[in-house]
């Protein structure tokens, strides 16, 4: 028989449904179980042979479940702050976790966050990150307890170089941990936007056949939920229920834009919401509303997020923004009651990441993870005891993290008398300032240049490219149109633009102009059909006119343009803008067997009427002198060779107009 250990002489909050308390309490344990919870002196009786541990009148209670963390990045805290969610996600963070994650990084930053974890009292977390096999190895080397997902897009990652890959080394993590005493290994398909359906439904086959959570972001911003709407026609609740997602044990982050049909359908299928009030506000994603989720019976747990975005993994800070926020959106000073908030922090948060059998509550059966939180403080002076809620409300409204003193997880002490047993804090924080150094080397580097800004967020081709081109102003179109006719010009293909165009100046003209483009593809009967977005970085000028009045133009690297206009702006903070909104019928045509593209222009924006501009690829200085001369034949048979040649682009057109 296993030994058995009492801890007495405790305020013990079981944390049960009925908020059952005993004021001079004591817990029994055997191994990594509790046996027992009620008052000291029946237990004590009942187990006269047990070792005694004195809790010195201090709460003795569930260990806190952490519902949505990102525990690696504790090496990327303080990073970026200050900016919008895709500016920070895609411009800062995905690009250094592109460059600096692998798998010693992710161990070092997992060590960092589990100390971060069990100094505040938290037991269990809920985790979504990158090399989950090595957060797993590391949580279970200090004895933590978790539930760690490991993340699969449709995108490049920093373990994955695909969605199949990423499916790949997912299945052998599940196969590895499952059964583990401390890991549950979960499969987390990022976020509707970076899945889409293939992988959505391939994850929640995964989570099926393995009997494992899923772990998803859904509804974080106005924006995703807009878009969402925009693209399929419904929110982005329905759309993941359609996938059949809540078919497995899922578990959705942030779910900050609902509304009240979303949340029952949440509720129906036992979907537990992981609420991260201090990231949310941080990135200004809004305020979820969670007093009508736990009116409804969702299973709403906290959250930290990642301290990229926290920027800590304080606990007691959570709890107690996650009260105020649910009072202060309602203006009902009633709602989520300290009560009700520290249940979501145990017992709810447990079963909103489907653990209750195990962990949340101290009941007999369950796992051995508690804490012992001193109350005999300055902060938390005096203490009144009329009140049964009054435990709870100086927990929530006035503890803080470092009332955290002891933390027990599976029966055994992870820290006694806040000193941590297996962590050697002093080294790890010395290993993490190393990592900042390199980060902040990266950082400047590429902030010095448009160009490395540009390949960071991905896409970018860095071939150069360099075109002739030559226009001239036209009264209509009507001429050139007719003269297009002409036997001698092979038309290949036809289309018909609106396009909308922004141009990023810089202080330096050596950094060239990023343009901002969005093509709308016009049918024949005048609608549109579909928008396409493109950004192109025009490098500085290395201009050469030909005796034709052909110019060559400028480099050009090109990249698909994913996100808003305005992240670009906020991303690459231009010293001024320059718009230019034009209609374009393109040709391209064959002429003495060349490929050239003849644009039939009328610049709405500024008004400055209509033109006809040729273009044409090259790539040496003997083509392009070739193709200007056919150039100026085209204009001939094109019936414009009378008309001044303009050798300059739209952007210096524009830019002399408005001089």
């Amino acid at each position: 028989m296993e030994k058995q250990l009492i801890l007495k002489n405790a305020i013990v909050l079981t944390m049960d449904k009925d908020l059952t308390k005993f004021d001079q309490g004591a817990v029994v344990i055997s191994g990594s179980t509790i046996t027992a919870v009620g008052e000291e002196k029946d237990l004590l009786k009942k187990y006269p042979d047990a070792e005694v541990f004195d809790c010195g009148r201090k709460v003795l209670m569930p260990g806190f479940v952490n519902t949505h963390t990102h525990i690696a990045m504790n090496l990327i805290r303080g990073f970026s702050d200050d900016l919008r969610l895709d500016v920070w996600l895609n411009g800062y963070i995905m690009p250094v976790e592109r460059e600096f994650v692998t798998p010693d990084f992710v161990r070092l930053g997992t060590q960092l966050g589990c100390a971060e974890l069990i100094r505040s009292g938290v037991t269990c977390f809920l985790d979504m990150y990158y090399f989950e096999d090595v957060v797993a190895e590391a949580t279970a080397e200090i004895g933590l307890r978790g539930v760690l997902s490991q993340t699969v897009m449709k995108y490049p990652t920093p373990d994955a170089h695909s969605y199949e890959e990423s499916m790949e080394y997912c299945t052998r993590f599940i196969e590895r941990w499952k059964g583990h005493e401390l890991i549950t290994p979960s499969v987390a398909p990022h976020a509707p936007y970076t899945t889409g359906d293939e992988i959505l439904q391939a994850t929640k086959d995964l989570a099926l056949k393995y009997d494992v959570p899923l772990h998803i972001h859904i509804s974080e911003t106005a924006q995703e939920v807009e878009n969402m709407r925009k693209e399929l026609g419904m929110p982005v609740v329905p759309y993941v229920k359609k996938q059949g997602v809540f078919e497995a044990k899922t578990i959705a982050a942030h779910c900050v834009h609902i509304d009240e049909g979303e949340m029952r359908t949440l509720e129906h299928s036992n979907v537990g919401v992981a609420h991260n009030p201090s990231s949310n506000l941080k990135l200004a994603s809004g305020i979820a509303p969670i007093t009508r989720m736990l009116e409804l019976g969702l299973k709403v747990g906290i959250g930290t997020d990642g301290t990229a975005s926290n920027n800590d993994l304080d606990f007691f800070e959570e709890m107690r923004l996650a009260s105020f926020l649910a009072k202060g959106s309602s203006g009902d000073p009633t709602v989520v009651p300290a009560q009700q908030t520290l249940s979501m922090a145990t017992r709810i948060g447990a079963e909103a990441i489907h653990m209750e059998d195990q962990i949340g509550t101290l009941e007999a059966g369950k796992k051995a993870d508690m804490i012992l939180v001193d109350m005999h403080t300055l902060h938390n002076s005096p203490s009144f005891h009329h009140s049964e809620f009054g435990i709870y409300a100086q927990l929530i409204y006035a503890g803080k993290s470092t009332d955290v003193s002891d933390v027990m997880v599976n029966g055994n002490w992870l820290m006694r008398n806040h000193v941590l047993l297996h962590i050697d804090e002093d080294k790890l924080i010395a290993q993490s300032q190393e990592y900042a150094r390199k980060m902040d080397a990266f950082i400047i580097e590429r902030e010095k240049s448009v160009l490395s800004k540009l390949i960071a967020i991905g896409g970018a081709s860095q071939e150069e490219s360099f075109e002739v081109q030559a226009k001239v102003s036209i009264p209509d179109r009507n001429t050139v149109l007719e003269n297009l006719k002409n036997p001698a010009i092979s038309i290949i293909r036809k289309r018909h633009y609106r396009e909308y165009d922004t141009y990023f100046k810089f202080e330096s003209s050596d950094e060239g102009t990023v343009r901002f483009r969005e093509d709308h593809f016009v049918e024949e009967n005048g609608k549109i059909s579909h928008v396409r977005s493109r950004l192109t970085l025009i490098g500085p000028s290395r201009e050469h006119h030909y005796p034709q009045d052909v110019l060559l133009s400028r480099s050009r690297y090109l990249a698909p343009a994913t996100q808003s206009l305005r992240f670009y702006r906020e991303y690459f903070k231009p010293f001024s803008e320059i718009e230019i909104e034009k209609d374009r019928l393109r040709y391209l045509i064959e002429f003495e067997g060349e490929e050239f593209f003849i644009n039939l222009d009328k610049i709405n924006k500024p008004d400055m009427g209509s033109f006809l501009e040729i273009k044409a690829r090259t790539w040496s200085m003997n083509d392009a002198e070739e193709k200007s001369e056919k150039i100026g034949k085209l204009m001939e048979v094109l019936g414009t060779a009378q008309e001044e040649k303009i050798c300059k682009d739209y952007l210096e057109m524009v830019e002399d107009y408005l001089k």
